[in-house]
C-alpha cells in the first residue's frame, strides 16, 4: 500500500517515510502542497499523513478539498502536527480526518495507528470491489487488479475505468465521458477520450477486452 506524508519539516518527513518502508508500506514524502497537488493528479495513495501548517497552504484546508472531492473523499487522512489543543482535534476529526497524531510522536505509535486506519478502511468483503472478467476495482483503496497483477493507473484512467465498470453494460459517448470525468468545463477533444481508453486497454493488458468500443458512439463495459 502507499502512504504519501505531507510535512514542510524535512528531518520528520524522512522519519516518517523511513518508518512507512520500514513497516513495508510504499512511502513518499513532499514538503509543500503544490508538490503533492501535481503529484495527486496522476496517482492516488492509499492513505495520507498531513502535517496541519504548511508553507503554502493550511492542511486543514488541504483535508476540506480532499474530503469534497468525489474522486478523493474516500481517502484515508491522518493529521500530523504540534497542536494539541483538543479543538483543533476535533475540529479535524469533524472535517473527516481518520486520526489525529501529535508531535513529538513515537514512531512505531504512528505505525501501529496507520495499520489501524487501513484496517477500518479496507473492504473486506465483495461488495466493496468491483469484477467485471479480469478485471477488479478495489474502490476504497483506489487500486486496480488484472489479470491477478496490480495496474497502476493515472488518475483520469481509474475514473474512466471505474465510470465504465460501476455501469456495466451502458453506453457512454465521447461528450458524456469528457463530462464526467473531466468535468462539463473542459473544452477538449473528442480524441483525448480515445487516447485515454487505448491507454488504458495496454495497461489492463487482456483484461482490456472488457472496454467495448460502440462505433460511431462511445464506450462500453461488458
Amino acid at each position: 500500500m502507499k502512504i504519501w506524508c505531507i510535512e514542510d519539516d524535512i528531518n520528520i518527513n524522512n522519519l516518517v517515510v523511513y518508518a512507512m518502508k520500514s513497516a513495508d508500506y510504499e512511502a513518499r514524502g513532499f514538503t509543500s502542497y503544490s508538490e503533492f497537488s501535481q503529484a495527486i493528479e496522476y496517482e492516488k495513495p492509499d492513505l495520507i499523513i498531513l502535517d496541519v501548517m504548511l508553507p503554502d497552504k493550511d492542511g486543514m484546508d488541504i483535508l476540506a478539498g480532499l474530503k469534497s472531492d468525489p474522486v478523493t473523499k474516500s481517502l484515508p487522512v491522518i493529521m500530523l502536527t504540534a497542536k494539541i489543543a483538543e479543538i483543533d482535534k476535533v475540529r479535524a476529526l469533524d472535517m473527516g480526518a481518520d486520526d489525529y497524531v501529535s508531535k513529538p510522536f513515537g514512531v512505531m505509535e504512528l505505525i501501529s495507528r496507520v495499520r489501524a486506519v487501513l484496517r477500518r478502511t479496507t473492504p473486506r468483503n465483495e461488495d466493496d470491489v468491483i469484477l467485471c472478467h479480469d478485471v477488479v476495482v478495489f474502490p476504497a483503496q483506489h487500486r486496480v487488479e488484472a489479470c491477478g497483477h496490480r495496474v497502476e493507473l493515472t488518475l483520469k484512467e481509474y475514473n474512466l475505468l471505474y465510470l465504465l465498470l460501476s455501469n456495466r453494460g451502458q453506453v457512454f459517448t465521447r461528450k458524456q465521458l469528457m463530462d464526467k470525468v473531466w468535468g462539463d468545463t473542459y473544452v477538449g477533444e473528442s480524441r483525448t477520450i480515445d487516447m485515454h481508453i487505448k491507454t488504458l486497454r495496454q495497461k489492463l493488458g487482456t483484461g482490456g477486452d472488457v472496454i467495448k468500443t460502440i462505433r460511431g458512439v462511445g464506450y462500453k463495459a461488458e
